[in-house]
């Protein structure tokens, strides 16, 4: 078992808890809990293509988001236990129904069960970690060459929308340092028949109300990526 579920800091709330005997600030024991595993179609569209992505929701979160659409997963704890063997199985069965990719929603609590169950054997289709952006550079690194593609939500470019919706006043410095270790990773985008095999899809959702919100991250998404690095939605 892991050190890393026993005083866990795998993300920015370092919360520190002993996830082996009770949940982190995230909700997460140490044990895989995931809600749903199926062909997906609803991502964005080079993330889907015409098959589904192969997309495995994991249960908890580290963000509070008060307009979350899966909250019941992310916040209420709805899912099933499953252990990485089982979690490995998933992935095959996925890739054997024509997936187009392996797409992890909100994984991060579950980092080293996840990199357990993808093994060190390449997979035939590429990997997306696809997360709320709240994410600590550090644990990023250890996905590397084991993930194709960060599908990365860039919520907030400031501090007071990301506390009042989010309960992460701190989002924005962190997820700045997390885009830009994920494209270090991957480099520019590389797509292949509409399909995304490699790169960082950066997702940005408009809130009422909070429009100058939405400009500091365009800017900064402009101002650090050069045109044909990343991918913006």
């Amino acid at each position: 078992m892991s050190m890393n579920y026993e005083s866990c800091t795998l993300c920015p709330r370092m919360c520190g808890a002993d996830r082996t005997k009770a949940p982190g600030f995230c909700g997460a024991s140490h044990q895989i809990k995931a809600a749903r595993a199926a062909l997906h179609q609803w991502e964005e569209p080079p993330i889907s293509g015409t098959r589904g992505s192969g997309t495995v929701f994991f249960s908890g979160c580290n963000l509070r988001c008060k307009f979350c659409q899966n909250g019941i997963i992310s916040q209420e704890g709805y899912g099933k236990p499953i252990t990485p063997g089982r979690l490995r199985e998933i992935f095959c069965e996925l890739v054997e129904a024509g997936a187009s990719c392996l797409d992890l929603v909100t994984p991060t609590q579950f980092t080293d069960s996840v990199l357990e169950a993808l093994g060190d054997t390449p997979w035939p289709v590429p990997v997306v970690w696809n997360c709320g952006g709240y994410e600590k550079p550090e644990t990023l690194r250890r996905l590397e060459g084991k993930v194709q593609v960060y599908l990365p939500d860039l919520k907030y470019g400031l501090s007071e929308p990301a506390r009042k919706y989010s309960g992460a006043a701190d989002y924005f410095d962190w997820a700045k340092q997390a885009i830009l270790e994920m494209f270090r990773q991957t480099g520019p985008y590389r797509m292949e028949n509409g399909l995304l095999k490699q790169g960082v899809l950066i997702r940005h959702l408009l809130l009422p109300g909070e429009l100058e919100n939405t400009r500091r991250v365009i800017d900064w998404v402009a101002e650090s990526f050069r045109p044909g690095e990343v991918l913006f939605s």
